[in-house]
């Protein structure tokens, strides 16, 4: 792990986080979460047995994934708050990906009930990753009370519509004290390896993954983005130039 992903102090090896939703079925959801080598996977906590009805959380565990409790669905900071809490008490971790939306049609952030919830969760001893705009003042907010990530969105949930605003992403990376994970709107491995290049420290996506043709192969091809992304990053990209400048010297000078 010369490289490693660290929250709140723990270390993960791999840079791409996984939802759950969206795949056909357990075998398939199985073959992409193996694909995409990731250790920690978000699950709606809303929308699933948390005694296992759907076979989701024991998968997790049989594959040695970290599961991310998540407050999808959930409109107001008081029905989060509570959503995290059941979820604490259900798979026992004081983690959580915090998401408060104003509407189904959008499904983007509502940035004042967002910013509620993660002050008092916080306040209770969670771990909040929160699910936020591409807002770079809103992004300092919650890192700002306590925060262990920011989340921005590069564009809506399920769109695949990709970083609508990299500018934004980068302004919120050159201000961030903690890890900044692009979530929601990738389509394809361009859009992660491009998240990775602004300078995210992560990814998290589902759909673009569990509703591909081929989810196991498309898995991969996160992975070696995400990876790729990253390395490039670190190398540091030559500027942008607007007139042509040869790449071998003029022998006469």
């Amino acid at each position: 792990m010369d490289d490693p992903l660290v929250i709140a102090g723990r270390e993960f090896g791999s840079r791409l986080v996984m939802g759950t939703g969206g795949a056909a079925n357990l075998s398939v959801l199985e073959r992409a979460l193996v694909a995409a080598g990731t250790e920690l996977t978000t699950v709606a906590m809303r929308r699933m047995d948390a005694g296992g009805g759907t076979g989701v959380l024991e998968l997790l565990r049989r594959l040695g994934i970290e599961t991310l409790p998540n407050t999808a669905g959930c409109r107001t900071a008081a029905e989060a708050v509570l959503t995290a809490r059941l979820a604490r008490e259900a798979l026992g971790t004081s983690w959580v990906k915090l998401e408060v939306v104003h509407d189904d049609r959008t499904l983007l952030p509502d940035p004042v009930e967002l910013l509620d919830a993660a002050e008092r969760l916080v306040d209770d001893g969670f771990v909040v990753l929160p699910y936020t705009n591409d807002d770079p003042v809103l992004a300092r907010r919650l890192e700002d009370v306590g925060c262990a990530t920011v989340m921005p969105l590069g564009s809506p949930i399920g769109t695949g519509l990709g970083i609508r605003n990299p500018h934004n992403i980068e302004l919120i990376v050159a201000r961030a004290g903690v890890p900044v994970i692009l979530d929601a709107g990738v389509g394809t491995a361009s859009d992660a390896a491009l998240a990775m290049e602004l300078g995210c420290s992560a990814v998290l996506l589902a759909t673009a993954v569990t509703r591909a043709q081929d989810p196991e192969l498309m898995a991969r091809a996160m992975r070696s983005a995400v990876e790729a992304g990253r390395s490039a990053r670190l190398a540091g990209r030559i500027p942008r130039r607007f007139w042509a400048h040869a790449s071998s010297p003029d022998v006469d000078a």
